[in-house]
């Protein structure tokens, strides 16, 4: 009985011994995973910053090789990361794809794919940085029919999101790409969203909008369906242009800007406006009988602007009709 406790004794003490191996297996094991989970998939680095960006590209042109500062974040990007995290990665893959020309051309259509896949993501941010990525990408024409599969779920988030910086991108990236045929169809059911943007309060987004629109007036089947969107205010966006025509022209004519002698170029806004050659006040008599009266006063307004100068004290008797105004003795 004696000797039988020892023996008990001396087996536990290798059963620990054995537990002991198997969980600091289990531990190098784990911690193995753990690094090389982070090899595969390294959080953003400093090197993400424009500046550090910058120098990769400089060390590139001078020694002709890859910075891998692209294929890493691409690779970051394949792996589980929240809202934030994306983002910034999208942000940062944007800027290496201007500053890093060869390696963004390195880049297969598999990566266009997962950037794109991003616009699917239910941040609004993350798809607002996957858009500006994906234009990135269309300034090199490889990437360009790749890009433009996703055209349309570009046009789906126009029409079914109401956010502004998201609208900018979504145009912007719209604007840079060569619409293909098939999108036609959709084009036409966001015709109403666009007409809805461009008389918002954006002005980023209204430019877009009709950058676009411009576009595709000169598609014969999208014509119609651009001539015949409703308007939400008829006449709202013709009467802010001729608000902008009266205030450009009442500035032009007060004395502060009229003490300079200025030169303008014969492709400017004021020779289009109100150069030798313009005949702004003859055409905008057409819009004296416009259906609306707010339009109607507002294009008065400006004739009479482009007739009489505000200089009054040093030209007093300066407001007189054009010899092409009411010749008619109407």
């Amino acid at each position: 009985m004696g000797k039988c406790v020892p023996q008990c004794l001396r087996q536990l003490d290798i059963r620990k011994s054995v537990v002991g191996l198997a969980t600091g297996a289990g531990a190098i094991y784990l911690l193995y995973k753990a690094i090389r989970a982070g090899i595969k998939c390294p959080p953003p680095l400093c090197t993400t910053s424009p500046i550090c960006i910058a120098r990769l590209a400089i060390e590139r042109e001078r020694h002709g090789r890859d910075s891998g500062e692209l294929r890493r974040l691409l690779n970051s990007l394949e792996c589980k990361q929240d809202e934030y995290a994306k983002s910034m990665i999208l942000h940062s893959i944007t800027r290496c794809v201007y500053l890093l020309e060869a390696e963004a051309s390195a880049c297969t259509t598999d990566d266009i794919m997962l950037v794109g896949s991003m616009l699917d993501d239910k941040d609004n941010s993350v798809k607002i940085q996957a858009l500006n990525t994906l234009k990135a990408f269309s300034g090199i024409r490889k990437f360009r029919l790749k890009i433009q599969e996703h055209s349309i779920k570009v046009l789906e988030l126009i029409s079914t999101i109401w956010d502004p910086e998201l609208h900018i991108a979504s145009l912007r990236l719209l604007n840079n790409l060569p619409l293909p045929d098939f999108a036609h169809p959709q084009l036409r059911r966001v015709m109403p969203a666009l007409m809805e943007i461009l008389q918002s309060d954006y002005i980023l987004a209204q430019v877009q909008v009709i950058r676009l629109l411009s576009y595709l007036a000169q598609k014969n089947d999208l014509l119609y369906d651009i001539l015949n969107c409703q308007a939400t205010q008829p006449g709202s966006l013709l009467f802010e242009v001729l608000v902008f025509a009266e205030r450009l022209s009442e500035g032009r004519n007060t004395p502060h800007y009229r003490a300079v002698k200025w030169h303008y170029n014969e492709q400017s806004l004021h020779e289009a406006l109100f150069g030798d050659e313009s005949r702004l006040a003859d055409r905008l008599l057409a819009l004296v009988i416009h259906p609306e009266e707010e339009v109607q006063i507002q294009a008065c307004k400006v004739i009479v602007s482009l007739q009489c100068p505000q200089d009054t004290r040093t030209r007093p008797f300066s407001c007189q009709a054009s010899h092409s105004y009411f010749n008619n003795g109407e």
